[in-house]
């Protein structure tokens, strides 16, 4: 928990924990396990690489959720906003423009989000 905490915030890790019903039970514990404490922790890249290549591939899948919410992470892992602009770019060229499209449109979104609720609105 550690690492999700680390990238993910305790807000959302604790959220998340208190939504666990028994049909989503074993779901969560093997994305703890496999990813949080596996994938997420291997000295192959930093938080901020991993987070880059994690919002690249939501992106090219179109997982929006999924990818608001590492766009969100990424105050916590280092990867800034020209990282995520430049990465929606290659999405563009190897997922397709109508995927780097709907990407653009939700990074906006998820950073007006977080400017609005830095100064305080």
């Amino acid at each position: 928990m550690k690492t999700r905490r680390s990238v993910l915030g305790d807000a959302h890790v604790d959220r998340a924990s208190k939504n666990i019903t028994e049909i989503d039970e074993g779901f969560q514990r093997y994305i703890t396990e496999n990813v949080w404490n596996g994938v997420w922790t291997s000295d192959a890249f930093t938080k901020r690489e991993r987070s880059i290549v994690t919002i690249a591939l939501l992106a090219g899948l179109g997982h929006e959720e999924e990818l608001a919410m590492h766009i969100r992470a990424t105050l916590n892992t280092g990867a800034t906003r020209d990282d995520i602009r430049e990465t929606l770019m290659h999405v563009a060229v190897y997922a397709g423009v109508p995927a780097a499209n709907t990407a653009f449109r939700i990074a906006k979104q998820t950073y007006a989000e977080i400017d609005a609720a830095s100064k305080g609105e």
